[in-house]
Formats: structure tokens, C-alpha cells, sequence
């Protein structure tokens, strides 16, 4: 029988490759429509095939490679349908936060500090990752963890389009001043209007990328 800790061990180091395939597609090591070979891969990446089967089976199930029977796994291509078919954050954060209810004086003080490390970022990566985890923290105290399971799972879905528009347009823009309205509401107890500029936060940040898609295709 397998222990926990070994299966817990593996998945840690799936999901490390996971990340690693996401940021080779982003960045072209793995193009679009090409085929992913294990054997490669696993070399490059220094991991044994198991780890790298589970990782890319993950991938699939969030549509970032798609499955061919007997064939193998190929890198989806960017597209405006699937954008806009995964951007549903603006009706599951605002319902999340609604959830969470107010958030104490010191959470409140925590998306203050990581607001300020976003508006003095420039690199793309960190942009996103202080953003994906500004989000996450606001919507900590939700006692749906199914809902916020999907948030998460959404937003490792959109990441590779938030990175591919960053890095080819060299530019960064980021939604800090937004953020500073929701917690300027937080503060007051404003929970409902909280909410509602959340919504407007993730359609505003959803714009961008739709007309870059729109203009590729």
C-alpha cells in the first residue's frame, strides 16, 4: 500500500511540472499544436514519467493540451471561444466574497500590502502571480470550498493568456487602483459595493485580452 506522504510527495512534484509545461507553452518552447513527446520532455524537465503523465493528464482535464486517442497530448491553441468560455470569475468571486462576509482589520491590511507590491512590479510573472494571489486572499474566508476550488481551477486556465498578452505586447498593466476601491470599501463595511466593483475589476481585466485575441484571429 502506497503512504500518504510518498503520494503527496508525487503530487507536489506533478503539479511543479505542471507549472513548468504551462510556462514552456507560454513561452513557445511548446508551440501550439505541437504534440508533447514524454520521453523528451521528461528529460528536459528531469523527472521520471509518472509525474509527467499525471501532470499532463491535468493539463488536459483544464484544456490547457487535448487528448488524441493512440496519438498523444498536443498544446491547445489560444482561442477568443475558449476565453470566453472559461471567464466566469466575474459571477464566482463577487459570490465568494459575498460569502466570506467582511474580512478582519488585518486580512484587510494584507491585500493593502500585496496591492502595493503589485503597483511596483514590473515583470509580467510576478504581476500575475501577485494578482492571482490578491484575489485569493479576499475570498480566503469562503466557506464554499467547492467555489473556491473552481476560482482556482479558472484561474490557472486563464493564465496563459494573461501571460502570452503580457509578454507579446511587452506591457503590464495591472487593476491596482480598482483593488484600492474594494478595500476603501472593506473598510467602510461596504461589502455589496465591495462585491460589485470586483465584478467590474474582472470585466475590465477580461477586455484586454478578448481584443488581442480578436485581432490574431
Amino acid at each position: 500500500m502506497q503512504s500518504t506522504a510518498h503520494t503527496l510527495d508525487r503530487q507536489n512534484i506533478s503539479d511543479q511540472v505542471a507549472n513548468a509545461i504551462r510556462e514552456m507553452i507560454v513561452d513557445g518552447a511548446l508551440p501550439a499544436g505541437s504534440r508533447i513527446n514524454e520521453v523528451h520532455l521528461a528529460r528536459d524537465l528531469g523527472v521520471s514519467r509518472t509525474p509527467l503523465r499525471e501532470a499532463i493528464a491535468g493539463l488536459v482535464r483544464e484544456s490547457t493540451l487535448v487528448a488524441v486517442p493512440r496519438v498523444g497530448a498536443f498544446v491547445k491553441p489560444l482561442s477568443l471561444e475558449e476565453f470566453d468560455q472559461i471567464s466566469i470569475r466575474e459571477i464566482l468571486d463577487p459570490e465568494a466574497l459575498r460569502l466570506s462576509g467582511l474580512p478582519s482589520h488585518e486580512q484587510i491590511d494584507r491585500l493593502e500590502r500585496l496591492n502595493a507590491r503589485m503597483r511596483a512590479a514590473r515583470d509580467p510573472d510576478t504581476v500575475i502571480a501577485l494578482d492571482d494571489e490578491w484575489h485569493l486572499l479576499l475570498v480566503e474566508n469562503c466557506p464554499n470550498k467547492v467555489l473556491l476550488g473552481l476560482i482556482q481551477d479558472f484561474m490557472r486556465r486563464t493564465r496563459r493568456y494573461e501571460l502570452a498578452l503580457m509578454r507579446e505586447r511587452q506591457q503590464v498593466e495591472v487593476a491596482t487602483d480598482t483593488h484600492a476601491e474594494i478595500i476603501d470599501a472593506l473598510r467602510r463595511a461596504d461589502l455589496k459595493t465591495a462585491a460589485k466593483i470586483l465584478k467590474r475589476n474582472l470585466q475590465t481585466g477580461r477586455e484586454p485580452i478578448r481584443r488581442w485575441l480578436i485581432e490574431r484571429e
